[in-house]
């Protein structure tokens, strides 16, 4: 039986590859552009898979990819399928008895649905099915190859995937989950999935978890305790690789496990950037938006559905710039884009009532399509962007927004949140039960006794908002066993009066208002980064023995260079007045003249990071927002080292908040947590 041999994940030619295109390079290539060889090489295929790997597949290539490497047809491993007995099948399937007794009710006996089968598996399989295989004398001279792909992780973005554990804060979290089936199952798929990461990607990490505190409480200690058992399932996991051939036996990059419990304020607080206010203010289905776009002839305006995806090359320049910022800039990009764009400029003296020649009418006719292509992309943006700036004036939520940020760093108390409550009556609930949560991280001994009902009633919420702020506890964030951590956490500011849960970075540029806001993730990764972790409160499941592995792995360069990779200068900006703030450097990329993102800049780019550190991976049980996968793209930058984020799902607040809802049931049907 063949394993997954491949080299390298982030180097070819010279070229560094981030985390989502190696994971396509080896679908693509590597799975399926290894059958076409022999007779094999210039026929067509058909892929079958189960409803996990057609998720995997989907998350990271397009159908035209699969197609231009020889696919045909796409099947569904569960379904009833036509004989194409001319035709070779790529089966790409998880390790599971259903799975391989399916392949072989195809594959065996005297007519089997296809002439050859590739049969490629998501995980490790168990020796039990090889020999289930082995077993069948008729379908062993039809294989054309029996491997381990060790790929079973969703990627979500460039440097991002998740679990697909939609349920996982429940199934952990939850009440009477110890020791129950569904939390095994949970642990051991997560575990696994996680462990894939690293045999596709081909290194060996350092497994780092968030140690547990000492507590009498066993309910408290079981829940404290699950980054520990998910990084001892991760690490048994990745053992079984090293007999992978050219598979590293030694460290060559970091991986830190941890739960939502180091920050419950990340998950529900305002995040001011586009790609957030998108998710968190707009009514999307995943990335997919329907916006209402201006009718081409003056009519109704027309609806059109949309992916804000990597793609879309406006989108990946201004997702993470503050919404104020985007806005601006898709304004000056439009207005730039017609002063200088040829059709535009014909057009506008057509409409001047100027004479235009055959000539230039030819050009016209010729630069249409692309120009229509242009100003249709960042008519879009500038409609969503426009939606946006809407619901925040409807809402109010620049007031909101501030009070939530001056709580978070102690500008704020109980006082300023009354006021707040007893003036702004007309708030949502949602947003007032956001604005709690955020006060009960900062000041929990305010929700001790009949403090909480109080604030409650001030607030108009009900019982069911009553139990949100409750089941914070149940993450193992409650003041008394996490005064450190930043859930529920009681950090103190010397020169302040009021609580803290943050400390201003004095280190940061200025930037707009209402983007002071950063993850305790953010702090936690250069301190990695710089092996200043608390050895106390993060342990490692193979510990390095020696000072020199630090300092190797502090500022290491990937296997494929020689020096260490220095961190990516970033431009300095001019001083900005507090009432012009600016987006920070790291967010912003260059434009093309034409005020559009171009190919060649997003080359440019990516010859930058030709040298990088190690990759450090960061896991977050329970889920990440998108504050912290911005982080971990601005840190990148800043070290110089890819960031990946890894997580059970990724969440918007609406989501979060319905999630903590339900922790307190006993059972939860998976179609509460549909969104």
């Amino acid at each position: 039986m063949s394993f997954s041999d491949s080299e390298s994940s982030s180097s070819h030619g010279g070229e560094y590859k981030f985390f989502r295109q190696v994971t396509r390079d080896r679908l693509l290539f590597e799975m399926l552009g290894s059958t076409r060889t022999g007779d094999s090489k210039s026929t067509w295929k058909v892929l079958i898979m189960d409803k996990v790997t057609v998720k995997v597949m989907s998350h990271s290539c397009k159908m035209s990819d699969i197609t231009d490497q020889g696919i045909s047809l796409v099947e569904d491993l569960f379904r009833r399928r036509e004989p194409m007995t001319s035709m070779d099948a790529i089966y790409f399937i998880q390790p599971s008895k259903e799975n391989v007794v399916m392949f072989l009710s195809d594959m065996s006996g005297r007519e089997p649905l296809y002439k050859k089968a590739y049969v490629f598996f998501s995980s490790s399989v168990p020796k039990e099915l090889v020999n289930h295989i082995k077993c069948d004398t008729s379908v062993l001279p039809r294989i054309g190859a029996l491997r381990e792909m060790n790929l079973e992780y969703f990627p979500i973005d460039n440097q991002a995937f998740i679990t697909d554990h939609e349920g996982a804060l429940g199934e952990l979290y939850g009440k009477n989950v110890e020791n129950s089936r569904r939390f095994d199952a949970c642990m051991n798929t997560m575990a696994t999935r996680i462990a894939t990461v690293f045999a596709s990607l081909n290194e060996l990490p350092f497994v780092r978890y968030r140690a547990a505190k000492a507590t009498d409480d066993s309910t408290e200690t079981f829940r404290d305790s699950i980054p520990a058992k998910l990084a001892a399932g991760v690490w048994n996991n990745i053992l079984k690789y090293k007999c992978i051939p050219n598979f590293p036996q030694t460290e060559t990059c970091e991986l830190l496990i941890l739960d939502r419990s180091i920050d419950q304020i990340a998950p529900v607080i305002h995040e001011w950037t586009y790609d957030a206010m998108c998710h968190d203010l707009l009514e999307m289905d995943g990335n997919k938006y329907a916006v209402e776009l201006p009718s081409k002839t003056s009519g109704n305006p027309e609806k059109k559905e949309v992916l804000l995806e990597d793609q879309d090359l406006v989108w990946l320049e201004l997702r993470h710039a503050h919404i104020a910022d985007a806005s601006e800039r898709l304004h000056d990009k439009m207005t730039t884009f017609v002063s200088k764009n040829k059709a535009a400029q014909m057009q506008q003296s057509a409409r001047d009532g100027s004479e235009i020649s055959t000539r230039d009418l030819q050009k016209i006719v010729q630069a249409l399509p692309k120009y229509n292509e242009q100003v249709e992309k960042l008519t879009l943006h500038i409609e969503i962007a426009g939606k946006i700036n809407s619901v925040i004036r409807e809402l109010g939520l620049r007031d909101l927004g501030q009070l939530e940020q001056d709580l978070v760093f102690g500008d704020a108390g109980a006082k300023d949140v009354i006021s707040y409550l007893r003036t702004k009556q007309d708030a949502s609930p949602e947003n007032k039960l956001r604005l709690l949560m955020i006060y009960a991280c900062v000041y929990p001994e305010k929700f001790e006794g009949d403090k909480a009902s109080k604030l409650m009633q001030l607030a108009r919420l009900s019982n069911e908002d009553m139990k949100v702020v409750n089941n914070m506890k149940l993450l193992g964030g409650s003041s008394e066993t996490k005064k450190t951590s930043g859930g529920f956490s009681l950090k103190f500011d010397n020169q302040k009066t009021k609580q803290a849960a943050r400390k201003d970075r004095t280190d940061e540029e200025e930037t707009w208002q209402l983007f002071r806001f950063y993850p305790v993730l953010e702090e936690l990764l250069e301190k990695l980064s710089k092996c200043e972790l608390p050895k106390n409160e993060y342990s490692c499941m193979n510990d390095p023995s020696s000072t020199d592995q630090e300092t190797t792995r502090r500022g290491s360069v990937r296997k494929s260079h020689a020096s260490p990779a220095p961190a990516i200068p970033e431009r300095k900006a001019p001083a900005q007045s507090m009432r012009s703030r600016r987006t920070t450097t790291w967010a912003r990329t260059s434009n093309s003249d034409d005020g559009y993102s171009s190919d060649s800049v997003l080359k440019s780019a990516s010859k930058e990071f030709k040298k990088m550190g190690q990759r450090i991976f960061v896991f977050i049980i329970g889920g990440a927002t998108r504050s912290e996968l911005r982080a971990c793209h601005k840190l990148t930058t800043k070290l110089g080292r890819e960031i990946v984020l890894g997580c059970s799902s990724l969440d918007d607040p609406p989501q979060y908040i319905t999630k903590l809802k339900l922790l307190s049931e006993t059972e939860i049907s998976m179609d509460a947590l549909r969104f």
